[in-house]
């Protein structure tokens, strides 16, 4: 098992559970034409901040080599207290509308289990490889960049940006990462944040990320590969594709892989939506979008992928994305 399992904490009588995390060591100026606000906030995101030189680094550290050698994390053990949790706090729906280019993506299967994205569109460009520092370890997950006041904001799972206590570093993004191949550069996070409830205590309904990457070349991230529009509040049982990098067997971590199907709210421990899906660790903070087009490879991100059940290997679990998830996005893209 790589990385260590968490300790056990009092669960009031609940039998402790297995999942997995999918990704670690593998993978708001106006508001936007959309008149986006801020939800009322239950705490503001803490972030984690890198310095230019760190940024510097975290570039020349992740060399071809490295990137191949980024493995995913096995089981974490986690009981009753790690996942359930209230129902998603209310708000009002809110929808930012997609800025990349409407390219041409052909027709796919719908639903599909998982397998290569071959449609192309925008997607294929916007969605990318994620890679870090994890315990001493070379790591990687995905993410997905975004509209956003900033141009500079991606999103990801939570524990795609912090685990155990700690940030991760040598944080970068590769959108459009396909064999081995960076075709818009490597992009470093000048900044991560997570919602507060994963900040402090890990909690799994809450696993969703964000960071800000540093301008490349003197262009900013979504002036280059475009960014995909969000949706908040927005409810369940919904028609939904989901994208990412997974790089544990059967997969490699070389090629884009996606599922989609209609969700289904979890019945177990968590409030988070399930979807039929095969993809493995690695594909970890990869987007979930409802109102996909095939035929341009855009849509609404309303999710990550973010965990499974071990005794349910072949469905994939992401969090709501509500008032924490819409206010961690405000704070990214401010910023």
């Amino acid at each position: 098992m790589i990385g260590r399992p968490r300790s056990p904490r009092p669960s009031g009588g609940g039998t402790p559970v297995r999942r997995s995390v999918l990704g670690a060591l593998a993978g708001i100026a106006a508001l936007l034409a959309t008149g986006v606000t801020a939800a009322p906030a239950s705490a503001a995101p803490d972030p984690n901040v890198t310095t230019f030189s760190a940024q510097e680094r975290a570039l020349a550290f992740w060399t071809p080599q490295r990137m191949r050698e980024a493995t995913p994390l096995d089981l974490l053990s986690v009981d009753r207290s790690d996942v359930r949790a209230p129902a998603p706090r209310p708000g009002k729906a809110t929808v930012v509308a997609p800025s990349a280019p409407a390219s041409a993506a052909g027709p796919l299967a719908f639903p599909h289990g998982g397998g290569p994205w071959s449609g192309g569109g925008a997607v294929a460009k916007t969605a990318g490889r994620v890679f870090f520092s994890y315990q001493g370890r070379t790591a990687s997950c995905s993410g997905n960049a975004v509209t956003s006041a900033n141009k500079s904001t991606v999103i990801t799972a939570g524990h795609c940006v912090k685990m155990e206590g700690a940030w991760h570093t040598n944080w970068v993004f590769v959108p459009g990462y396909h064999d081995g191949q960076r075709p818009y550069g490597t992009w470093a996070a000048s900044k991560t944040l997570s919602t507060p409830q994963w900040t402090a205590s890990e909690d799994i309904n809450y696993d969703i990320g964000a960071a800000v990457v540093a301008p490349l070349d003197g262009k900013k991230l979504t002036d280059v590969v475009g960014g995909q529009g969000l949706a908040f509040n927005t409810g369940y049982n919904k028609a939904m594709y989901s994208f990412g990098f997974p790089a544990a067997a059967p997969y490699d971590g070389e090629k884009f892989i996606y599922c989609s199907g209609t969700t289904t709210r979890d019945f177990l421990l968590s409030n988070d939506h399930g979807l039929t899906c095969n993809m493995t660790g690695g594909s970890s903070g990869g987007p979930w979008f409802t109102q996909f087009s095939e035929a341009t490879g855009t849509g609404l991100q309303s999710s990550v992928n973010s965990f499974k059940y071990n005794f349910f290997p072949n469905s994939m679990y992401g969090p709501y994305f509500g008032a924490d998830a819409q206010n961690l996005y405000q704070s990214a893209q401010s910023s």
